[in-house]
């Protein structure tokens, strides 16, 4: 997940350089593209007027960005509030606040790295290899409860459970939980999108109180009952001296349920709509564990979960020929960068066979996704059980992207199989 952070006003930005796009605009949040590719064919970066900073939309800058340490999640560590002109936090949103204070998304430094390195070990590739067998049982179950309808909405009956009990089951909760962990995520994500208002605040504020209520009563269990899990493994994990509190255990556990579903939710509703709207044959793009590697890196780049990643520039510097000051925000346009025109061929088709794949979707440099190797093999798996299954897969209602900018995926995604 990435928050759209606090700014204070730029001046004196040249006409030529501003764009403007209404992120609530249904046009403009159904499909963001032409938006994107205007940007990548006249300025890449540009001023985006609506959110009042600089963003950039180029795959060669926004990969470039991500591992510039120039830039940073966090500021506060090189700055005060008032030398930035950051305002105050807000007290109606002080739990959500807890939440983030300690989070590996924001986190820079030495901080990032200490958290980082105590929960890395759970998400590495040879060890989320292990999870293939399970994440396939969910997808036939899932399967299983709705085959004998005549349609379903694919995102609320297969995209996020399944992940969602994967994430849960990792760090030791019930999967029977998954439902109210989806409920408090969703409702604390929308802090995140443009233009919030104090009653998403307060609602959002109530989610993090509850979800924090609950891991304080299963971390305290915890440390009484251990148990061979990643919530276990943060609680009692010791470097030279060096554990976690109660307060970082709970800000990694709720990042790490918030971010191991969301994206992958996302990233599975885009994906098989992209991929039945393509013409071509489902089952052939997962024919092979290569081709079904390979699609689902397309999916990524195609239709990604996730379109503003932003940052603060931690000094005075230029980039691309644009002037930034110390504390200045800038939007990395991951969505865009996907479809640059100048990095890919035909940008704009749906090629999973294409020989110049790549994408940003997970971010780079110290920040990058560190359950990417999660989402890629329950992406991987599931579609693949998906179109095993239900061969005949089709859409019986034009999907509808959600009013959720800056993160991109279905209100719902309605098919049938008969």
């Amino acid at each position: 997940m990435a928050s759209i952070l606090q700014i204070k006003p730029i001046a004196d930005v040249p006409a030529h350089l501003r764009a403007s796009a209404r992120p609530q605009d249904e046009a403009f949040y159904q499909n963001p593209y032409p938006f994107y590719a205007q940007q990548n064919r006249s300025h890449p970066g540009f001023f985006w007027e609506e959110y009042g900073h600089w963003c950039f939309a180029d795959f060669k800058t926004v990969s470039a960005l991500l591992r510039d340490k120039r830039f940073g999640r966090d500021i506060l560590h090189v700055a005060s509030r008032e030398e930035i002109g950051l305002p105050e936090p807000k007290p109606h949103t002080a739990d959500f606040d807890l939440t983030e204070k300690y989070s590996l998304l924001n986190l820079e430094a030495k901080a990032h790295t200490r958290l980082r390195t105590l929960v890395n070990r759970a998400f590495v590739s040879r060890q989320v290899e292990q999870l293939r067998p399970r994440i396939r049982q969910l997808a036939h179950e899932m399967i299983d409860a709705f085959e004998g309808e005549d349609s379903v909405d694919l995102i609320k009956a297969f995209a996020a459970p399944i992940p969602a009990i994967v994430i849960a089951e990792m760090i030791g909760l019930p999967a029977e939980m998954a439902p109210q962990l989806l409920n408090w995520s969703n409702r604390m994500v929308t802090m995140y999108m443009y233009n919030v208002t104090r009653e998403t605040e307060l609602d959002a504020n109530q989610a993090a109180a509850d979800f924090m209520a609950y891991l304080r009563e299963v971390i305290a269990e915890r440390r009484k009952v251990p148990r061979e899990d990643l919530l276990t493994h943060m609680l009692t994990s010791d470097r030279d001296g060096d554990v976690l509190n109660d307060d970082e255990v709970m800000s990694t556990t709720i990042l790490l349920l918030n971010a191991g579903h969301e994206a992958t939710v996302h990233t599975t509703g885009n994906g098989v709509k992209s991929i039945l709207e393509s013409g071509l044959d489902p089952q052939s793009l997962f024919a092979t564990p290569e081709q079904a590697a390979a699609s689902v890196e397309e999916c990524l780049r195609f239709d990604a979960p996730l379109h503003l990643f932003t940052r603060y520039a931690l000094e005075d510097t230029e980039l691309a020929g644009i002037p930034l000051r110390k504390g200045d925000v800038v939007g990395l346009m991951l969505g865009a960068a996907n479809r640059d025109p100048n990095r890919f061929s035909n940008a704009d088709t749906f090629d999973p066979f294409r020989t110049d794949g790549a994408n940003v979707s997970f971010g780079a440099g110290i920040h990058f996704c560190i359950g990417a190797p999660l989402a890629r093999i329950e992406l991987q798996e599931a579609m693949s059980v998906l179109f095993e299954r239900l061969p005949k897969l089709r859409l019986v209602e034009p999907p509808r992207y959600g009013n959720v900018y800056h993160f991109h995926g279905l209100e719902r995604l309605m098919v049938s199989w008969k």
